[in-house]
C-alpha cells in the first residue's frame, strides 16, 4: 500500500501523527489477538469434549434401542432455550443460560418404568447437543474475529508502519535537501554580491 504524501511540513506532521497512533495501537491489537487465540483454543477443547460427551450419550441411547420403539416421542419437546450475550476480547458471543424441555403428562402406572430414565437420558442428549451448537457458533465468531485481528496486526506491522516511516524519511530528506540548497544559493548570492561590491569600489 503506497502512502500518499506531499513534501511539506503539514504532510510530515500528519504522517508522524498517523505513525504514532499505529505504533501505540499495535500492542493493544496484539494483546487482543493473543486473547482471541487462547479463547479459540479453549473453545475448540470445549467443543471436542462436548462432541465426545454427545457420542457417549448416543451410545447409551443405542444400547436401549429396542426399548425406544415403545417410547412415545411426543412426550418430550424442547420448549425454550435461554441465551445471553457475553463479550470476549471485544467480540459479542452467545452464551447458553438454560434449556427447558417440556414433558407432557403420561400415565405413571400404565407407562413402562424406564420412561423416567428415558426422559432423563433425552434431557441430557438435548442439553449436550444444544450446548455443542452454541460452542460451535461461539467458535465461528471467535475464529472470524481472530483472523480479522491477525490481518490488522499484519497490516500495521508489515505495511502501514514501515510505509509511514519511509514517508517520514523521504519528506525529511527532501526538506533537508531543500534547506541545504537554499543555504547554498544564499551563499552563492552573497559571494556574487560581495564580488560586485569589490568590482564597483
Amino acid at each position: 500500500m503506497a502512502i500518499k504524501f506531499q513534501y511539506n511540513k503539514t504532510s510530515l506532521q500528519q504522517i508522524e501523527k498517523d505513525l504514532k497512533m499505529r505504533q501505540r495501537t499495535l500492542p493493544i491489537i496484539k494483546s487482543k489477538e493473543t486473547a482471541l487465540r487462547l479463547e479459540v483454543k479453549r473453545c475448540k477443547e470445549e467443543a471436542d469434549l462436548l462432541e465426545q460427551k454427545l457420542q457417549e450419550q448416543i451410545a447409551g441411547y443405542e444400547s436401549m434401542y429396542a426399548l425406544w420403539g415403545e417410547f412415545d416421542t411426543s412426550l418430550v419437546a424442547l420448549r425454550d432455550v435461554e441465551l445471553d450475550v457475553k463479550k470476549i476480547a471485544g467480540v459479542r458471543v452467545p452464551v447458553l443460560k438454560n434449556i427447558r424441555l417440556e414433558v407432557k403428562p403420561f400415565g405413571i402406572f400404565s407407562a413402562p418404568k424406564w420412561y423416567f430414565d428415558g426422559i432423563h437420558l433425552l434431557h441430557g442428549l438435548v442439553k449436550t447437543a444444544v450446548e455443542r451448537e452454541f460452542v460451535f457458533a461461539k467458535l465461528g465468531l471467535l475464529e472470524h474475529a481472530r483472523k480479522k485481528t491477525t490481518q490488522k496486526v499484519n497490516l500495521f506491522e508489515k505495511v502501514q508502519i514501515p510505509g509511514f516511516q519511509e514517508a517520514v524519511r523521504k519528506i525529511k530528506r527532501f526538506m533537508e535537501d531543500e534547506e541545504n540548497l537554499s543555504k547554498s544559493s544564499q551563499k552563492i548570492l552573497k559571494s556574487i554580491q560581495e564580488k560586485r561590491k569589490e568590482a564597483t569600489v
